[in-house]
C-alpha cells in the first residue's frame, strides 16, 4: 500500500507539472491559443486513415497521433443545419430556432440573431474571427431577411449558403463579405484553404489571435475531385471512388494550411479540432454501426473528433470518453481561459480537463442527448455505455400519396441504372444521393425533395411534444456497437432512468424552441410576411423563387439582367424554379426573352422602356414607361411588339408569342388570390422544351 500510495503521489506530481508548463508556456509568450475548427460535410466515422478507413489522410492522421483522437465523438445533431447550429454555440439547435435543414428560398427560420456563438465570445476576447466554407444556417442571399455572418461574430467571411454548385469543381455560389464572388476554378476544399492562406498571408494581425472556422464542402453530394486523386481508389466513374478522392484532396488542402501557420510560427500554439457535421450518407462509410445521415442511431451521428494544440495538450492519447460537438463552445473556452457566456443554458460540458491532464476534474452536468423531431428515432441519449433512443408515433402531413407516386417513378430509374432491386431504405436514400443527372431524374427528384421539405407550419406540432415519443430501444454499446440486441426488458430501470432524462431535456428545449410562424398568425402557411405592395402572378413567381428585380449599388440593369438569367440557370438545373398556377411555361420563357432583350438592347429598346417592376428602375425615371404603366395598356404594347419583329432586335414570332403571355402575368389579383398563387405554385419541369 506504501508503495502504490507513492506511485499515486508521484503520477499526480507529474500531471501538476504538466499542467503548470502550458500555463508558464503561455505566461511566458503573452499570448492567447489561435484557435482553428475543421468541418467535414457528411463524412463518416470510418473514412479517414487514423479511424481505420480506407482514405489516405496523412494530414489529418498526423493530427491524431500528436494530439487528442476521441474514439466516441459525436456530432451535434444528424443533419446539416441542425448540426453546425449546435457546434457554433453549444446548445441544442432547437434553441436557436434551427429545425431541421434550412432552404432559405422556402424558410424563415436561421441561426437566430440573439444566440451567442464561439465567434462572438472571441472576438469580445480580442480575437480576429474568419468564417471560410459552407454555412447553411441561414442567409440573405435569396432576399429573405436573415442576418449575414458577420451579424454572428466573423469580422471575415467567405462562404456558400448550403451546398458548393453545380458540384465541388469550379462552384459558383461563394460570397465574401456581403458580396457575390461569382464563377471560381478549382476545387472547393483548395478554394478554401486558399483563401485562408491568403487571409493569414495579408489580413492577420500578428499581434492578435485569431479564429479560423473552416467548414469543407467535401464529400457532400455532388461529388467531384481530380481525375489523379480519384484513380487511386478506382475507376473515374465510381462514385465510391469520387467520394474517396474529395476526402483526400480535402486532406491535401488541411496539409496546405498546417504548412503555412508552421511557416508563420503559429502552429504551435494553435487549437486545432476536425470533426464531421454528422455521419455519412454512405451506410459502407459508418463502419458497422447502424444508421446514416439523418438517423439518431450511431451511424447518423459518430463522427471522428481529433483536438491537437502542441503547446497545450500531450500529444498521442486516444480517449474513449463521449464527448462531441455540443462541446466544443464550452471546451474552447475552459482551454482559452475565457468565460462562458453569462445568463445562456448551455447543453455541453467542458472536455478541458480531458486535454488537459486532470481527467478527475471532467463533469458533465447534464445527459449527452439528441432532439430531432423530424428523424426516427426522434430522441436519443448516450450514458457510459449505455444509448437509449425513442421513436415517434405520429408521422408529418405530408403528402404520402404523392411521395409514393414519386418514388416508384425514381425506383424504376434507379433500378435500370444500378441493375439490382432495392430495399426501401437503399431507395430514399438514392432518392435524395444519387448521382443520376438526367432531365427526367433532375425532375422527380426536384418534386420528392420540395414534398418531403419541413414546413414551419408543422412548428406547433413539434413543439407539442415531437410527435409524441412512446417507444424506446436500449443499447449496451460496449457490446453492441451496431445497435442489434434491444436490451431494455433486460434492464428495465436503466431503460427508464434514461427515458425519463432525455424526456425532461427534450421537454426543456421544445419550451425554448422559437415559433417562426407565430409573426404570420392568419396567414397562409409558408407566405413570409410581404413587404412589397405588388399583386400579380408575376409579383407570385418573383416571390417564390426569390428573384431579385432590383439592382445592387452601381449594378447596370445589364449586369443584373445577367445575374438573374444566371441564377434562373442554376435553379433549372437543380429543378427549382417554381410557377404559380396562372403562369406556365410560355410566360417564364417569355421573362427570360425580356431579360436577354435587356442584356442586349437595353438603350433605347423594349425592355428599357417597357421595363419590369422596379427593374433598373430609378426615382428620375418615374415618367418613362414600364410594364405597370396604366397608362400604357397591355393591349397598346402588344401592338408595339407585333411591330418590333425586325432584324436589329432578333426577336422571332415564338418570342413575341411568349412575351405577350409574361404581360398577362402582370394583372392585378386581390391578396387572397397572391397567396394562393404562391402556396399553390409547382416545380417546373424544365426537362422538356414545352411549346
Amino acid at each position: 500500500m506504501f508503495v502504490l500510495a507513492l506511485l499515486v503521489q508521484a503520477s499526480i506530481f507529474q500531471v501538476s507539472i504538466f499542467r503548470a508548463s502550458i500555463l508558464w508556456a503561455s505566461s511566458e509568450n503573452s499570448s492567447l491559443p489561435n484557435v482553428v475548427i475543421l468541418l467535414a460535410d457528411d463524412l463518416g466515422s470510418k473514412d479517414i486513415g487514423c479511424y481505420g478507413g480506407p482514405v489516405k489522410t496523412p494530414a489529418l492522421d498526423s493530427l491524431a497521433a500528436n494530439g487528442v483522437r476521441f474514439t466516441n465523438f459525436y456530432s451535434g445533431a444528424p443533419v446539416c443545419s441542425t448540426a453546425r447550429a449546435t457546434l457554433l454555440t453549444g446548445r441544442h439547435h432547437l434553441r436557436t430556432g434551427v429545425y431541421t435543414v434550412i432552404q432559405d428560398h422556402l424558410h424563415d427560420m436561421h441561426l437566430r440573431k440573439q444566440e451567442v456563438t464561439l465567434a462572438e465570445i472571441l472576438k469580445e476576447n480580442n480575437y480576429d474571427t474568419v468564417h471560410l466554407g459552407k454555412w447553411h444556417l441561414g442567409t440573405p442571399f435569396r432576399r429573405r431577411a436573415k442576418p449575414w455572418l458577420d451579424e454572428h461574430g466573423f469580422d471575415f467571411w467567405f462562404a456558400t449558403d448550403l451546398n458548393a454548385a453545380p458540384s465541388h469543381r469550379d462552384p459558383v455560389n461563394f460570397w465574401r463579405n456581403r458580396k457575390r464572388v461569382g464563377a471560381m476554378k478549382g476545387y472547393a476544399c483548395q478554394i478554401v484553404v486558399d483563401e485562408a492562406v491568403t487571409w493569414l498571408e495579408e489580413k492577420r494581425d500578428g499581434k492578435t489571435p485569431f479564429f479560423l472556422n473552416i467548414w469543407f464542402h467535401e464529400p457532400h453530394a455532388p461529388l467531384a475531385a481530380p481525375d489523379e486523386i480519384v484513380s487511386q481508389y478506382g475507376e473515374l466513374n465510381d462514385q465510391a471512388a469520387i467520394y474517396s478522392g474529395t476526402v483526400d484532396n480535402t486532406d491535401r488542402a488541411i496539409s496546405r494550411l498546417l504548412k503555412k501557420l508552421k511557416q508563420l510560427g503559429a502552429l504551435e500554439n494553435t487549437i486545432i479540432i476536425y470533426m464531421s457535421d454528422h455521419g455519412s450518407y454512405r451506410q459502407d462509410r459508418n463502419g458497422e454501426l447502424r444508421g446514416k445521415k439523418g438517423s439518431l442511431l450511431e451511424g447518423g451521428i459518430r463522427t471522428p473528433g481529433i483536438v491537437y494544440w502542441p503547446r497545450g495538450i500531450k500529444g498521442g492519447l486516444v480517449d474513449p470518453t463521449p464527448a462531441g460537438a455540443i462541446d466544443i463552445l464550452p471546451t474552447i473556452c475552459g482551454l482559452v481561459g475565457v468565460e462562458k457566456p453569462k445568463d445562456v443554458q448551455l447543453d455541453g460540458a467542458d472536455l478541458s480537463p480531458l486535454l488537459t491532464g486532470d481527467r478527475s476534474d471532467f463533469k458533465r452536468s447534464k445527459p449527452l442527448t439528441w432532439h430531432s423531431p423530424l428523424s426516427q428515432p426522434a430522441v436519443a441519449v448516450r450514458d457510459g455505455k449505455y444509448s437509449l433512443v425513442g421513436w415517434r408515433s405520429s408521422e408529418y402531413p405530408k403528402d404520402q400519396a404523392a411521395i409514393k407516386m414519386v418514388m416508384n417513378d425514381m425506383r424504376v430509374i434507379l433500378e435500370r441504372e444500378l441493375d439490382r432491386k432495392l430495399t426501401p431504405s437503399e431507395l430514399w436514400d438514392q432518392c435524395y444521393n444519387s448521382p443520376i443527372k438526367t432531365p427526367e431524374w433532375n425532375r422527380l427528384r426536384g418534386k420528392f425533395v420540395v414534398l418531403n421539405t419541413f414546413q414551419e407550419a408543422w412548428i406547433p406540432f413539434v413543439k407539442s411534444g415531437s410527435g409524441g415519443i412512446s417507444r424506446f430501444q436500449l443499447f449496451d454499446l460496449s457490446v453492441d456497437p451496431g445497435q442489434k440486441n434491444d436490451i431494455a426488458k433486460q434492464f428495465p430501470a436503466v431503460a427508464e432512468r434514461l427515458k425519463q432524462s432525455v424526456l425532461k431535456v427534450n421537454a426543456d428545449v421544445l419550451k425554448e424552441a422559437p415559433d417562426w410562424g407565430a409573426s404570420r398568425q392568419g396567414e397562409s402557411p409558408n407566405v413570409h410576411r410581404l413587404q412589397s405592395k405588388s399583386r400579380s402572378p408575376f409579383d407570385a413567381f418573383v416571390y417564390v423563387n426569390r428573384i431579385s428585380i432590383k439592382p445592387e449599388p452601381d449594378e447596370s440593369q445589364e449586369d443584373l439582367a445577367g445575374r438573374i438569367l444566371g441564377r434562373l440557370a442554376n435553379q433549372e438545373g437543380r429543378v427549382l424554379v417554381k410557377l404559380p398556377p396562372a403562369m406556365d411555361r410560355r410566360a417564364y420563357d417569355g421573362f427570360k426573352v425580356a431579360l436577354e432583350s435587356g442584356k442586349q438592347f437595353h438603350s433605347g429598346r423594349c425592355f428599357s422602356c417597357h421595363r419590369l417592376p422596379a427593374f433598373g428602375h430609378n426615382a428620375s425615371d418615374d415618367l418613362s414607361p414600364s410594364l405597370r404603366n396604366r397608362s400604357f395598356s397591355i393591349e397598346r404594347l402588344n401592338k408595339v411588339l407585333d411591330n418590333k419583329i425586325h432584324s436589329n432586335l432578333l426577336l422571332d414570332k415564338k418570342d413575341i408569342n411568349n412575351l405577350h403571355e409574361l404581360l398577362k402575368t402582370l394583372t392585378d389579383i386581390s391578396d387572397g388570390e397572391f397567396r394562393n398563387q404562391i402556396t399553390k405554385s409547382t416545380v417546373l419541369d424544365t426537362s422538356e422544351e414545352k411549346q
